[in-house]
């Protein structure tokens, strides 16, 4: 394999989602009124949605008072996009706590391994316990890692998709594996 380039370089956070909750129920139909810029649709959706320009953020609010963030690009994108919500919430006169726990759930990310694959010879190669592979069905293989506990779409143009990390370093050490397995099975490049 060439050293051309590093497939970890490649990587690139994609989507970030989190979540946290203010511990009191909202009248989302008032905060909507109230929240300039803020969308409400019950029949649509059952959360109020409060998008941020900067970082570009979506905050789902529930009734609950609990509140999903996506579209982050970071970590510190969700802290900075729900201290925004929580700010327009408290100049409504909402009480929120300091610093509400906010729980990253899922980390989506993109990478390039820089060549095509043969994902037939991948899937006989890995052990089909933690492989699916129906190219009828969707072209890409899904490979389940233990460690990091994550999922890989592995595609045969080289690219692959991690999801289910918690921190941005899951998808750092998946695609090590990864390249380690391929290289390992004689299958990268």
């Amino acid at each position: 394999m060439s050293e051309a380039q590093d497939p970890k370089d490649t990587i690139e956070i994609e989507n970030v989602v989190a979540s946290t909750a203010i511990g009191q129920e909202l009248d989302l139909e008032k905060v909507t009124l109230d929240m300039e810029g803020a969308d409400y649709d019950p029949e649509q959706f059952p959360g109020l949605v409060y998008r941020t320009e900067e970082p570009k953020t979506a905050a789902l609010i529930f009734r609950s008072g609990k509140i999903v963030c996506t579209g982050a690009k970071s970590p510190e994108d969700v802290d900075k996009g729900l201290k925004i919500v929580f700010g327009k919430l408290r100049d409504l006169g909402i009480e929120v706590d300091e610093s509400p726990e906010i729980k990253v759930q899922n980390i989506v990310a993109s990478a390039d391994l820089g060549y095509d694959l043969n994902l037939n010879a991948i899937a006989i190669g890995l052990g089909l316990e933690n492989i699916e592979y129906e190219p009828e069905q969707f072209p890409g293989l899904v490979y389940r890692l233990d460690e990091p506990e994550v999922v890989v779409l592995l595609f045969g143009s080289g690219k692959l998709v991690v999801t289910g990390g918690e921190r941005p370093e899951d998808a750092d050490e998946a695609v090590d594996k990864i390249v380690a397995q391929l290289k390992d099975l004689d299958l990268l490049g």
